[in-house]
């Protein structure tokens, strides 16, 4: 069992790096930061004694005065060695730094210079260390204005603001799940040394490759694409492209879910009885249909990588979601009198309970084919 800690757990990457260490209870132990340890130097150096591993991602992105994000993020780096070296702690460290490294900015600057003192500390100490310049970040609960110019965007889009182009440039992308992949592979790579301390350790400086490049006006105009056909025709975009999967799934774990859901269906009458329209696939995935008794509670899982809708055609049934790591249950009533459907963004948990007297009817859509042994499926109470 290996013993992770994360500084800036509570971030963007954070809480993704967080909750997908938690996937695998039987191989890591997570070992809870906040960021007050920053201001307690006694709590930093317990934790860092602590911690087999130390993924130190705390950093200032924005502020207004450039030397301010240099200062912040050099003092964190500062404050993480003192406490490694007055505790004589080794812990593999893995470094977050960023492309901004090659340009001639002060967040730039305190990216690879605090690389260098991580590496150095590493060098010293016989310590393993691995340094990652990484490209732009995006996914699902990124911060609008602060994290990337999609969470702006999607922010924007679906709380009916003008989103604006400032710069109309190319940029470089990774979702926040691939770049947790590559997290992960480096940490489960560097476990069996970090066990066996007799082993020489190794300093490395890594370069995450990007999965996806677009231009700033590209991505807006898919991103208003997808609020136009998904907010007035509840339709779901081609997703056979991986990027446009992730750019579909970010988009969605940023609508107003309370005000939003039950979306109505268009519910087509006459003398043979009636036709309703649940899903348009502009791409594959899977349709299935079941049958629920009164009283019975499906689901209580949650996918990180897999968007699902559920239709409610007869009966009457409660939807609840709760996105993983947080106490806010979200809960829909639809009735199939009315037929209606709600989505389940990737890391919310869900269910579907028949609260009504006769036989539930619920059509269900997965982005892709649904297997219960796909890893993808984890199981948590709403």
């Amino acid at each position: 069992m290996l013993k992770a800690g994360i500084t800036g757990q509570a971030g963007f990457v954070g809480t993704h790096l967080y909750n997908t260490l938690g996937l695998e209870p039987d191989k890591f132990i997570r070992i809870p930061f906040e960021d007050a340890f920053f201001t307690d130097s006694s709590k930093l150096a317990e934790w860092v004694s602590s911690c087999d591993v130390i993924v130190h991602l705390a950093a200032m992105n924005r502020h207004h005065d450039p030397e301010v994000i240099y200062k912040t993020n050099i003092g964190l780096v500062g404050q993480l060695i003192a406490a490694l070296e007055h505790t004589n702690s080794t812990p593999f460290v893995l470094f977050a730094s960023s492309t901004q490294e090659e340009r001639d900015n002060l967040y730039g600057k305190s990216k690879r210079e605090g690389r260098e003192m991580l590496e150095k500390w590493a060098v010293r100490n016989d310590a393993s260390f691995t340094g990652l310049v990484i490209p732009n970040v995006f996914g699902p609960f990124g911060n609008p204005y602060y994290n990337s110019v999609i969470a702006t965007f999607c922010h924007q889009l679906t709380h009916h603001e003008t989103p604006k182009i400032e710069i109309d440039g190319e940029v470089k992308l990774i979702y926040v799940g691939e770049l947790v992949e590559v997290i992960m592979e480096k940490i489960k790579e560097k476990s069996e040394k970090i066990k066996d301390k007799s082993k020489k350790t190794k300093v490395e400086c890594v370069y995450v490759p990007h999965t996806g490049t677009i231009k700033v006006s590209e991505l807006m105009k898919l991103l208003k694409e997808i609020k136009t056909n998904y907010f007035e025709k509840g339709e779901i975009p081609a997703l056979g492209d991986p990027f446009h999967r992730n750019l579909f799934n970010t988009f969605l774990t940023y609508i107003d879910h309370s005000a939003f859901f039950p979306f109505k269906l268009k519910l087509n009458t006459d003398n043979r009885g009636s036709f309703v329209e649940t899903v348009r696939l502009n791409s594959g995935g899977q349709v299935s249909f079941s049958t629920t008794v009164p009283g019975i509670t499906r689901g209580n899982h949650f996918h990180t990588r897999k968007a699902e809708r559920f239709a409610v055609i007869k009966g009457k049934a409660r939807i609840e979601l709760r996105r993983i790591g947080t106490k806010e249950v979200l809960s829909f009533e639809l009735d199939g009198a009315k037929p209606s459907f709600v989505d389940m963004p990737v890391w919310y948990t869900h269910n579907i309970k028949n609260v009504g007297n006769e036989e539930l009817y619920t059509i269900f859509w997965i982005n892709e084919h649904f297997d219960a042994r796909d890893p993808d499926t984890y199981f948590e109470v709403v």
